[in-house]
């Protein structure tokens, strides 16, 4: 088990994990402008079927349909991937391409389909594209450019091409359209800013609550798990074990005369050994070991799918790495290990260790610096 590691997230990770939490919001939130695209476009087109340029009509619709399929393609790709490569990287620029595309196509045809000399088809028409405005608001409000870009396709054409016809209030129409659009732009600057902040917030509450979490099951001067967590995860590890009929065995390490060191060095030295304990323990064993500090200088490691045998090489091998470390004044570390192995006696993971804990008293009464296996 690593040690707490950085206290906070990078920013660039932080600022990685909102990106992706955007555009998880825009294929889930724009689900529905698939539709409501086509639909406004019909509905348009049945309101002024009198008005309207019947040819205009099937080339708007065929064109408008062709793209609507590939945005179809486009979000079916999407949901049926894997999560792991819903990355902005690679969808990003996809949506950017088939919105513009589809927002163009809507904007260039309503202008096709403006009648030149009817003011109440007009007035239907700016209305249509003032409604698609307001829906790409909704729809993409996690992306200021995404909306402002969106928004633009679809009123401008229309505008432009009213503020050059000789009524007044076809002017008034278009000076009418552009005062909304910016108080939209504004609006949509200030709604995926607070977009953004809510992800942040969460991203960071998150991170904060994982550090929080960690630190409270890592024993601060080792880096290694503390005694309530390790029993927490070598229950789990037991019964796994045992279900599935597997072989685990237990290690509980005291260091040798560590009061001595403390006493003759102080404390502050002391606590450098241990921490030293601790980056060697975590660096011996495998990530599906479970492995922490019980207390004071004592250590207990659990080795599932392990041999009493390949346990014993693992623990000789512990023995010489201890032997070689060197803490200002202390030139001379030892440890007394007991070994010992899971069986149909050991109704739960105290009894396991329990086994462990009398071999590694043998080890001492022995003389230190050794192995015993339980008996």
């Amino acid at each position: 088990m690593d040690g707490l590691g950085p206290r906070y997230a990078p920013d660039a990770l932080i600022a990685a994990q909102v990106r992706t939490d955007r555009l998880h919001q825009l294929f889930h939130q724009s689900v529905t402008a698939i539709p409501g695209s086509v639909l406004a476009a019909i509905m348009l087109c049945l309101l002024c079927w009198e008005r309207f340029d019947h040819h205009v009509i099937f080339w708007w619709m065929g064109i408008l349909t062709a793209s609507t399929s590939l945005r179809v393609a486009m979000f079916i790709a999407y949901f049926r991937s894997d999560k792991s490569t819903r990355t902005p990287e690679q969808w990003e620029w996809k949506y950017w391409s088939t919105l513009v595309l589809s927002a163009g196509i809507w904007g260039a045809g309503a202008l096709a389909l403006m009648p030149p000399d009817d003011i109440l088809a007009q007035s239907l028409v700016m209305l249509f594209t003032v409604g698609m405005s307001v829906s790409a608001v909704s729809c993409y409000s996690a992306y200021r450019y995404m909306t402002l870009v969106s928004i633009g396709l679809v009123l401008l054409p229309c505008t432009i091409w009213l503020l050059f016809q000789p009524s007044a209030m076809q002017v008034g129409m278009a000076l009418a359209v552009l005062v909304f659009a910016s108080f939209v732009a504004s609006a949509t600057r200030k709604l995926s800013d607070a977009v953004e902040t809510a992800f942040r917030l969460t991203r960071e509450m998150e991170q904060a609550h994982r550090i929080s979490n960690l630190a409270a099951q890592t024993d601060e001067l080792t880096g290694l798990r503390n005694r309530r967590a390790f029993f927490e995860h070598a229950q789990q590890l037991h019964s796994y074990c045992k279900n599935n009929q597997l072989p685990l065995c237990a290690v509980m390490l005291d260091m040798d005369h560590f009061k001595h060191i403390n006493d003759t060095y102080g404390h502050q030295v002391g606590d450098q050994v241990l921490s030293q304990m601790g980056l060697v323990i975590s660096t011996s064993f495998r990530e599906t070991d479970v492995y922490g500090r019980l207390g004071g200088e004592e250590f207990a490691i659990l080795l599932p799918d392990t041999s009493i045998e390949e346990t014993l090489n693992i623990a000789e091998q512990l023995i010489r790495s201890i032997a070689e470390l060197m803490t200002g004044p202390v030139h001379c570390i030892t440890a007394s290990l007991g070994v010992a192995s899971m069986d149909a006696s050991d109704l739960d993971l105290h009894s396991l260790m329990n086994n462990a804990d009398k071999a590694l008293y043998r080890a001492k009464a022995r003389g230190r610096n050794q192995i015993a296996v339980s008996e």
